[in-house]
Parts: structure tokens; C-alpha cells; sequence
């Protein structure tokens, strides 16, 4: 695992201090901390070299969630938190990971692999070639063997217990294990996460309604709906242009 560098954003100082150790002894360099989310706001406003936040979501001034919203996807931000039912929020607002307190290492990482996961697949879209003119495809599994199917025949891609499915009129196992490498195999294709767990075609939207929360609902080519989520709404309005 190469060398990650992180911010912490945590207002109990004995967790802080907990969370800077752990992250030091599995490789990381801590590059900054916080006891607070509104320092870390105006940090953030520079450009910096950071390649992950961990973020308590209850902090004074600015919560976790606000600072993980306020980032829209740019960095990998990891929440922290001691209460278990703010999991649900937390991954719909697209974070990397959700630790429970007390953070152990083997947990951390776990969380760091994520973070490393998504960063590799990031060079790999920046290297990738320039696209061919012919079709794009990508095979699935079929039988013994695979099937290749037309990237433009494709609605969106989901990821479950890390096994890439595909949706072309039909529900199919790809050999990918995350969205990224989806992204990194057709960097030009500018596809959209609406959600930690989906990937559209935008190309394949053709209707929009709101939801509550600020999410929206999405209807596909061939009649299937998606739920967007508050962080992923935003982002589908602006490259539809509504």
C-alpha cells in the first residue's frame, strides 16, 4: 500500500489522538488535523495534496456530513462516528467508509484499501488510451464463458458485495469488483455515480422527478427507475442541464 495522506477531523481529543496513531501505524501521514469542521472548510478552500478526510460526523460548527457534501467527491472522506444509525446517511452521501468508534486496525484498514482502490483506479482512467471509434464493450458472464455487450445498449452498472452488475435489458455478472474499474475501462464515456453503489449512463436517462431529502428519481431507457442520492441529484441535474 503506498503512502496515504490524510486529514483528521475529529473533536474529541482522545479519539483524535486514537484515529492520528492508528493512521501513522498502518503507513499514513497525518498531513493535518482539526477540532473542528469550519477550520477544516476554509482549508479546504486552498488546493491541497490530500488523498483522504476522516471526518467525525457530530463536530461544532460544521458536521461531517456538511464537509463531506461540500467536497462533492473530489476527496475520498471516510465518517467516524460512535452511533450506528447515521450508517445509512453517511453512505448516502456517498462516503468512501462508515468506522464505528472505537476504531480498530483491522477495520482502519480495510477503510485504507478502499481509499487506495479508488485512487488506483483514478491514475488508471488518466493513463488509460484515447477511445477507439469502433463500439465500446465489455464482457459478461455467460454459461462457461462470456458474452460481450455494447456499452450503448447499457443503462447503468450497480455494485454489490463487490461483483459489478451490468443492466442492458437484462441484470448481468461483469468481471469487475467495483464502479471504478467500470469508470477507468471507458474514461471518456462520462458516466455519473448517482450513488456509492450506481453508475448511469446519462445518455440512458429520460426522466427526472424529485424525491424526498433532496434525492430525485430517475427513469431509464426500457422503463427502470433509480433513486439518486442527495449528492449524486445535484450532479445528474447539471450534466442533463435542468
Amino acid at each position: 500500500m503506498s503512502r496515504l495522506r490524510v486529514v483528521v477531523a475529529e473533536d474529541e481529543a482522545l479519539s483524535s489522538k486514537r484515529l492520528v496513531r492508528l493512521l501513522q501505524e498502518a503507513g499514513c501521514d497525518v498531513v493535518a488535523t482539526f477540532a473542528e469542521g469550519g477550520g477544516l472548510a476554509q482549508w479546504l478552500r486552498r488546493p491541497q495534496d490530500v488523498d483522504a478526510l476522516f471526518l467525525d460526523i457530530h463536530m461544532p460548527n460544521l458536521d461531517g456530513l456538511a464537509i463531506l457534501r461540500s467536497v462533492e467527491g473530489r476527496i475520498p472522506a471516510v465518517l467516524t462516528t460512535a452511533f450506528p444509525e447515521h450508517a445509512v446517511e453517511a453512505f448516502d452521501s456517498e462516503a468512501t467508509d462508515y468506522l464505528l468508534k472505537p476504531i480498530t486496525a483491522s477495520r482502519l484498514e480495510r477503510a485504507l484499501k478502499r481509499i487506495e482502490a479508488r485512487k488506483g483506479s483514478e491514475v488508471h482512467a488518466l493513463a488509460a488510451p484515447a477511445p477507439h471509434h469502433g463500439p465500446l464493450r465489455y464482457p459478461v458472464q455467460a454459461g462457461e464463458g462470456v458474452v460481450l455487450v455494447d456499452l450503448a445498449k447499457t443503462t447503468h452498472f450497480e455494485v454489490e458485495n463487490e461483483v459489478v452488475y451490468a443492466h442492458a435489458g437484462a441484470r448481468m455478472r461483469t468481471q469487475w469488483t467495483s464502479l471504478g474499474e467500470v469508470e477507468a475501462a471507458f474514461p471518456m464515456a462520462g458516466m455519473l455515480r448517482i450513488h456509492r453503489h450506481l453508475l448511469v449512463r446519462p445518455e440512458a436517462v429520460i426522466g427526472l422527478r424529485p424525491s424526498s431529502g433532496g434525492r430525485a428519481i430517475i427513469r431509464l431507457a426500457g422503463g427502470g427507475e433509480l433513486e439518486a442520492s442527495r449528492g449524486g441529484a445535484p450532479r445528474l441535474r447539471e450534466r442533463l442541464g435542468l
